[in-house]
C-alpha cells in the first residue's frame, strides 16, 4: 500500500514514505540518531518499530535486525519493511504474500521498497533519483527528491492520499533539545507529496539556522530601515537586538537570530510583515 525510501548520509537518518493511506506517516517511520531507520508497511507490522531500534541498540546489523524481526512474526509474508543501521548498511524485505507489484532495492546507506505500485519501475525510478542526489544537500531533501520520482513514476497503483518524512540527527531538534531534525506528515491531500515538499519549505525557514557568513551587519541605513519597520508593528525596544528578537518569537523565526545582525530571510520576512 505504500513506497519509501530509508536512508542515511552519515550524519542523518531517516524516513520518506508515501501512501494511499490515511496518515502513512503515523505508521510506517522510526529513526533514532547514530542508531537507524526503519520503515515497516504493507500490512505494517508496527512493533518493528520499536522492535528494531532496539535491535539496532544492541549491535545488530540492518539485515541481523529484519532477519530478527520477520523469524518472530507468523505473517511476515504480508510485511514489507527496509532498514538503514548505524553504519549505513541496509536490508530489505517483501513477503510472498504482499499485493503485486511488490519489492525492494537497497545500496550502501539506502533501502527503497513498495508493494501495490504501478510497476517495478517506481523503485528503479526512486533509486536512480537517489544515487543522483547531491551528497552534500540535506537528507531530508534527498529523501524528497526519490519520493517524489517514484510518486511520478506512478506510485501507488491506487491512487494518493499521504506522505511523511522523518529525519534525526544529533541534536538536531527545536533548540537542540531532541535528535527529531524534520517531522512532517500530509494525513490526507490530493497530492501529497508536492504538500510535503511545501512544508519542507517553511520547515526551513522557521527552524534552520542562520548562517552567519550569510548575515547582513545591522549598521547605518539598514539598520534604520529595520529599526522603522519593527517601530511601525509596535516593537520600540531601545537595544535594536532585543526589538527584533521581540518581533521574530511572534513570527517563529527565534531559530535565526544574531546578535549585531540580521539574516536575509528574516529581513524578507520584515519587509513583507511591515508598511
Amino acid at each position: 500500500m505504500t513506497f519509501s525510501i530509508v536512508a542515511t548520509d552519515g550524519d542523518a537518518w531517516g524516513v520518506a514514505v508515501a501512501s494511499k493511506f490515511l496518515a502513512v506517516g503515523a505508521a510506517v517511520p522510526a529513526a533514532r540518531a547514530g542508531i537507524g531507520a526503519i520503515a515497516t508497511q504493507s500490512y505494517a507490522n508496527l512493533a518493528y518499530r520499536p522492535g528494531g531500534i532496539t535491535l539496532l541498540e544492541q549491535g545488530r546489523t540492518a539485515q541481523e535486525t529484519l532477519d530478527t524481526l520477520t523469524a518472530e512474526d507468523d505473517l511476515r509474508e504480508q510485511r514489507q519493511a527496509g532498514i538503514v543501521d548505524g553504519k549505513g548498511r541496509a536490508a530489505t524485505f517483501t513477503g510472498t504474500e504482499c499485493n503485486a507489484w511488490a519489492g525492494g532495492v537497497t545500496g550502501q546507506g539506502y533501502a527503497i521498497q513498495g508493494n501495490i505500485l504501478t510497476g517495478a519501475d517506481v523503485v528503479t525510478t526512486m533509486e536512480r533519483a537517489w544515487l543522483a542526489t547531491d551528497e552534500a544537500a540535506p537528507l531530508a531533501r534527498r529523501l524528497l527528491a526519490a519520493l517524489t520520482a517514484g510518486d511520478e513514476a506512478g506510485g501507488d497503483s491506487r491512487g494518493r492520499q499521504s506522505a511523511a518524512v522523518l529525519v534525526v540527527t544529533a541534536d538536531g531538534g527545536y533548540g537542540g533539545g531532541s535528535d527529531v531534525y524534520v517531522d512532517l506528515r500530509v494525513d490526507d491531500h490530493e497530492q501529497p507529496v508536492p504538500e510535503l515538499i511545501r512544508l519542507l519549505d517553511l520547515h526551513d525557514i522557521f527552524f534552520t539556522p542562520a548562517d552567519p557568513a550569510d548575515a547582513l551587519p545591522l549598521q547605518g541605513d539598514l539598520a534604520d530601515e529595520v529599526r522603522s519597520r519593527l517601530t511601525a508593528l509596535g516593537h520600540t525596544a531601545d537595544d535594536l537586538d532585543r526589538a527584533i528578537a521581540d518581533w521574530a518569537g511572534i513570527e517563529n523565526l527565534e531559530e535565526r537570530m544574531l546578535p549585531g545582525k540580521i539574516d536575509p530571510v528574516v529581513l524578507d520576512a520584515l519587509r513583507l510583515k511591515s508598511p
